[in-house]
């Protein structure tokens, strides 16, 4: 994961009271037949075995939908991205993937950008809830998962990506990204470790 020109790290506290966000999961990117999807299956298993453990140890969970309610909103994203028009508010493409199967208790953040904290409340969700750390997993790993890893860092949160638990259309860019984000802005890690360290908390 590491190169030899890259910056010496330090290890990160996965901390007390960890929360995971599960970027992007709706049927917009996760399905195959969308235009922004793909074959995420693979990726879908490993968020669900997250999404139990964190369950089971009733630690906070957030999803995260990128959608339009109007034609102002992120106008030059969507002008760059023309396919990201089909995100419309009541469109089925919004909706988080029904294979996670979201609960009630677990909070879907609207967006319009690529970060889960820009101009939502995410940061005020996590304070009240008194987080100490992130997860973060999802889609795409080299848009909307490495800018809400950045953000993660610019709120002062350490921060984990397991690497089975997120995926990108582009494999190179999914590599490339998970690169970079464990070089400087979290810590990339196994899925069956994380596990096992959620696991273990009492």
């Amino acid at each position: 994961m590491t190169d030899k020109s890259d910056l010496r790290t330090g290890s990160l506290d996965l901390g007390a009271h960890p929360a995971l966000i599960v970027v992007d999961m709706s049927l917009g990117f996760t399905s195959p037949d969308s235009p922004l999807g793909g074959d995420f299956q693979r990726v879908k298993t490993a968020n669900l075995a997250l999404l139990t453990c964190f369950r089971e140890k009733r630690l906070p969970v957030f999803f995260t939908s990128v959608v339009y309610h109007d034609h102002q909103s992120a106008s030059v994203f969507r002008q760059r991205l023309p396919d990201l028009n089909i995100l419309n508010d009541g469109s089925q493409w919004v909706t988080i993937d029904p294979y996670l199967m979201r609960q009630d208790n677990e909070p879907i953040i609207e967006k319009c950008w690529p970060s889960a904290f820009f101009e939502t409340n995410l940061a005020a969700q996590l304070e009240r809830k008194k987080v100490d750390s992130l997860v973060i997993t999802g889609l795409t790993t080299s848009g909307c998962v490495r800018a809400t890893a950045v953000d993660g860092l610019q709120h002062n949160y350490p921060l984990f990506v397991p690497k089975q638990a997120c995926g990108d259309r582009n494999h190179a860019a999914h590599k490339s990204n998970l690169h970079d984000i464990h070089a400087k802005y979290g810590q990339v890690c196994d899925l069956e470790w994380l596990v096992t360290q959620i696991r273990q908390r009492d």
